[in-house]
């Protein structure tokens, strides 16, 4: 932007349980399959 570096957009998702307990974190993340591994790891942590 105008000759200067930016860092940009980072995506961050966060996963907390009920008890407010950050569970799992997913760093700089790509939008394409993501969705799918949340919910994977959603299900995984439920049981």
């Amino acid at each position: 932007m105008y000759g200067k570096k930016t860092m940009g957009v980072e995506r961050t998702t966060f996963i907390v349980d009920k008890q407010g307990i950050v569970r799992k974190i997913y760093s700089k993340v790509k939008v394409n399959g993501h969705v799918e591994k949340v919910l994977e790891d959603l299900k995984e942590l439920s049981k």
